[in-house]
């Protein structure tokens, strides 16, 4: 007997079916042009598609009874290789379009050798992307997804009352977010009072920045988890939701191109050979003047985050979600 996805939308199951159906379209709309790689914004939408669609995956679990070959395990080992050629992409980008223009000739020369070299390293990423996405563990993947939307099968949590898990579901996330240790990098507690210095030296941002500590990047990768999820459920919540959202993707980007900033300088000292200050000279000033523009930038978040009544006012929007056009 074909099971019909549940039609009621105040049930958690309802929800499910629509955020997995709408990811998994997503991803595959996108699968010809990346096999043929036609446009980088096509990879890019692939691979947010698949990220987007493990994170329904997990976020509703016990509502859906998904095939194994649609474990969300395997749609991040896929999303991964998506990931590295998406990476080599903005490295290119980044390179030949901000900083080479505005580089002395000597310079230039040094870096359209390092282009060279990025460009063999894309090849090979491609050709394993393309590898992947013919293989039958994605075929597989796309198959059992496939046959799950054609006739789902659901979970002990598919009935439940949506507007009653959202917040079990929802705090958990944030409430971890604002305990990450990240938070509290470059500030003084006293007697339980946070300190910020919001006019630190470039030098003294550099000190922090070039610490070995993976804090700030891995606060990154904790937002961009938060922010998926979160935006899974904005029909529920006031226009305010949107708020924090844009508040956390910028979270998500400015940490993430401090980081990015560090993986391309040790990228090219590991290229060239020689220490990066010396033989790119103005491309190392640039990327410091970079890191300390985009640290300026994470400590207004900070400041504001660090607030108990912002944290307080989040966790209380989640509190109150509404059906739309609905008198409960």
């Amino acid at each position: 007997m074909k099971t019909n996805p549940i039609s009621d939308a105040k049930v958690f199951g309802y929800w499910a079916y629509l955020a997995i159906e709408k990811h998994f379209q997503k991803t595959i709309k996108h699968e010809t042009d990346v096999l043929k790689d036609k446009d980088p914004e096509a990879l890019h939408q692939m691979r947010v598609g698949m990220r987007r669609l493990r994170t329904a995956i997990a976020s509703f679990d016990g509502a859906i009874a998904l095939p194994k070959v649609a474990r969300p395990d395997r749609i991040g080992k896929i999303a991964r290789k998506l990931g590295k050629l998406r990476d080599l992409d903005v490295l290119l980008d980044t390179l030949e379009n901000q900083y080479l223009p505005d580089l002395p000739a000597t310079e230039q020369k040094t870096l359209k050798k390092v282009l060279a070299t990025l460009h063999k390293q894309r090849q090979h990423s491609l050709e394993t992307v393309q590898i992947t996405l013919h293989a039958k563990s994605y075929q597989e993947l796309k198959q059992g997804l496939q046959d799950w939307l054609e006739e789902p099968k659901y979970g002990i949590f598919a009935q439940l009352a949506i507007l009653d898990i959202l917040p079990n579901l929802l705090l958990p996330l944030t409430s971890q977010l604002f305990l990450h240790p990240a938070w509290l990098v470059g500030v003084k507690i006293q007697n339980g009072e946070i300190e910020m210095n919001l006019d630190m030296t470039p030098e003294s941002v550099m000190e922090i920045l070039s610490a070995p500590d993976e804090d700030l990047h891995d606060l990154r990768k904790e937002a961009k988890g938060v922010r998926y999820q979160m935006e899974l459920f904005t029909d529920f919540y006031h226009p305010n939701y949107q708020n924090y959202l844009k508040d956390i993707k910028s979270i998500q980007s400015i940490l993430g191109q401090i980081q990015d900033s560090f993986v391309l300088a040790d990228f090219l000292r590991d290229l060239i050979e020689e220490d990066l200050a010396s033989e790119l000279p103005i491309l190392a000033t640039k990327l410091s003047s970079s890191r300390y523009k985009l640290w300026q930038e994470w400590q207004k978040i900070q400041e504001c985050y660090l607030k108990p009544q912002t944290q307080k006012e989040l966790h209380q929007l989640i509190l109150n979600p509404k059906l739309k056009n609905s008198e409960n």
